[in-house]
């Protein structure tokens, strides 16, 4: 943890002598609360970068019909932003169940365009939080 502050302190410092600015969050989606705290946004810009926050389906139904329902909703949050699917940088997939990435993959296939993003997929011990049965969240241009 040392180490990573003084990273960060060694790149503000930079940052500082350069006479740059680094830009500031223009914009957040929607707010989501718990008990009247803001607990986080649905996504978040910063300079020319958009953060898309966690994204699952917390319906009945099978891997693929939650695996299309977060991408709709991604897809959703991104044109909010001001960017689109084939500006997706880097996507993050987190299965409630490892046996579930081939059809995941079957839905997830094609929806970023010819150059689609670099992405991690992993099973979470324990599972997706609610009862969705994949979570995904992005970064992307703008």
């Amino acid at each position: 943890m040392l180490a990573a502050a003084a990273g960060f302190t060694g790149i503000s410092a930079v940052a500082k002598a350069a006479g740059a600015t680094l830009p500031a969050a223009t914009e957040n989606g929607n707010v989501v609360y718990d008990q009247e705290v803001p607990l986080f946004s649905s996504f978040k810009v910063h300079g020319n970068t958009v953060y898309v926050a966690g994204i699952g389906a917390h319906f009945e139904g099978d891997i693929k019909a939650h695996t299309d329902h977060v991408l709709k909703e991604m897809e959703a949050q991104l044109k909010k932003a001001g960017s689109s699917m084939d500006k997706v940088l880097k996507v993050s997939v987190f299965l409630h169940d490892l046996n579930d990435y081939k059809a995941m993959n079957e839905v997830y296939r094609g929806r970023f365009g010819a150059n689609p993003p670099v992405r991690t997929t992993v099973a979470v011990y324990g599972g997706v939080p609610g009862d969705s049965l994949v979570e995904m969240d992005c970064i992307a241009s703008l």
